[in-house]
């Protein structure tokens, strides 16, 4: 949404783009201000930008055959606290998923 606002918005404007998409302007601007200062991004999208790089590794060190499940209890041996719904959550954003067993 804001890149099409972005590139859109020296021809049209930033509010009567967000009228016809539906969304508030200050939305817009909020997330423009996120992200030229991270610092002002939420708390939870704080932790996953730092959880993210570690999934990757364990994915990785594991053949990418993990599923969220296995990446979870890893993590758990290697001390993190984090809830396997949230290891779920972010190996889907990440486009990571384990490998089904063949049945048989």
């Amino acid at each position: 949404m804001t890149a099409f606002i972005d590139d859109h918005r020296a021809e049209y404007g930033v509010e009567p783009i967000c009228r016809t998409l539906q969304v508030a302007p200050s939305a817009y601007h909020e997330r423009v201000a996120q992200r030229r200062n991270p610092a002002r991004r939420s708390v939870r999208a704080r932790k996953d930008d730092a959880l993210k790089p570690d999934i990757l590794r364990i994915f990785a060190e594991n053949f990418n055959v993990y599923g969220a499940r296995k990446v979870w209890r890893q993590m758990q041996r290697e001390g993190f606290k984090v809830a396997r719904c949230t290891v779920e959550r972010l190996m889907a954003d990440l486009g990571l998923q384990g490998v089904a067993r063949r049945s048989g």
